[in-house]
């Protein structure tokens, strides 16, 4: 399992809940959530995000497909707020 970006649990309306991984399994490409580990290095999770970032459109599709939102540039303020506090 490969991470490929990073998605908010859902928790009600809108972008909120609990900052979650979006792995692609490398074997089968089958995508799967995760939530993120305490022990889990912010810098990291920071990597995944920013990596993300430049994700090709039919990867972007798949995840839309799947109602999985990937973080977008917009989502950074609240990613770091979640990993770093205020």
């Amino acid at each position: 399992m490969e991470p490929i970006g990073l998605t908010l649990k859902h928790e009600g309306y809108g972008k909120v809940g609990e900052i979650m991984l979006i792995h692609l399994c490398s074997a089968c490409q089958k995508i799967s959530i995760n939530r993120v580990a305490r022990d889990d290095p912010e810098d990291y999770i920071l990597q995944i995000f920013r990596q993300s970032l430049s994700l090709n459109a039919d990867m972007k599709r798949r995840l839309a497909q799947a109602d999985i939102y990937l973080l977008t540039e917009s989502d950074e303020p609240e990613l770091l707020v979640q990993l770093f506090g205020k």
